[in-house]
Parts: structure tokens; sequence; C-alpha cells
């Protein structure tokens, strides 16, 4: 009964784990490709050619997915992926970047053997500059998969919104648990 309790905890520590950072992702795809409304036409032109939202396949740990965010700083309160408050210094050409992939555990002697890496954030520093972040170890898998609707040519003219599902493979021992969420797009063109 002892290893049953230890066990379900493992699985509970891992889903609330896997929350947060699902939370993270789909806050990051919400915001991919912002707007301020302040902003000048010149300055919007510029960031359309940019690649707001990228899904890289297959170039993480175990062939994990790997996505980067643009958006412009609104005049609210804006977090990037780890809680720093997102200002001017913290963007790069007028745009906040945050990135999601898997790599190696950070830490570990090159013989361990490890049954998952580590889930990073990327962002930017107050000089503008990529940091690298660990949001959670024991990571498997990071998938990231667009969905199109089934009446996509219908549906496209409605709505520009894209929608996304993030699966996200935890190692836990011996087993692999799965945890997904869709999301949609809000600023994207």
């Amino acid at each position: 009964m002892l290893v049953k309790q230890v066990q379900l905890e493992h699985v509970q520590l891992a889903s609330a784990e896997a929350d947060r950072a699902l939370e993270l992702i789909g806050r990051a795809m919400r915001m991919a490709g912002y707007v301020n409304i302040k902003s000048t036409d010149l300055k919007k032109s510029t960031h359309k050619k940019q690649e707001l939202l990228a899904i890289q396949k297959g170039v993480g740990l175990n062939r994990s997915d790997a996505l980067f965010i643009k958006h412009e700083i609104s005049d609210g309160v804006d977090f990037d992926c780890i809680g720093n408050t997102l200002t001017k210094d913290r963007s790069k050409n007028g745009l906040a970047h945050q990135g999601f992939f898997l790599e190696r555990q950070a830490g570990l002697s090159k013989g361990v053997r490890v049954h998952g890496g580590s889930l990073m954030c990327q962002s930017l520093d107050r000089q503008g500059r990529l940091q690298n972040t660990t949001l959670m170890n024991a990571v498997h898998r990071l998938e990231i998969e667009e969905l199109t609707p089934a009446n996509h040519v219908k549906r496209a003219s409605l709505s520009p919104q894209k929608l996304f599902k993030v699966r996200i493979e935890m190692a836990l021992g011996k087993s692999i648990a799965e945890f997904s969420r869709t999301f949609s797009s809000r600023n994207l063109p």
C-alpha cells in the first residue's frame, strides 16, 4: 500500500508540473503576434515579415518539437515564461520572445542514465539577450501540432485563429504519462 501511495504522489506531482508548463505554453501561444495598437504602421509592417509563431519539428531531445513565439508588449502587465515582467528592455526590435524546447537534463554526469530531459523556457534578459531557464525535468517528449478544422475553407474565412495541440510526455520511473491541451491563437494574422 505504501508503494502505491508513493506512485500516486509521483503522478500527482507530475500532473501539477505538466499543468503549469502547459498553461505557460498556452499563454505564450495566445500572445503570439500581438500588436500594440499604439505602435506605428511602419513597425507593424516590419513585424508581419517575421515569424511570430514558429514550430520546429523533431529538433529537440527524443525528437521533440520546439516552439518560438514573438509579440509586442502591451500597455498592461505582461510576463514571460519564467515570470519576468515584460518591458521594452526585455525585447528586441520591439518584440518580446518566448521559446519552449526539450534538451538533455542539465547538471548530470555523462554516464548517468536519465529517463527524460529538461523542458526549457527561452526569453530575453534585460539587455535583450536570449536566456534559457529550466521549467521542469523528467520530460520525455514535447509535441506541438497545428490542428486543421474539418471544414478548413469555411472556417478559415470566419476566423483567422489557429488551433494547436500541445502534448507533454513525462517519464515516471518505468512508465510514461501523457498530458495534453488544445490552445487557440488570438493574434496571428
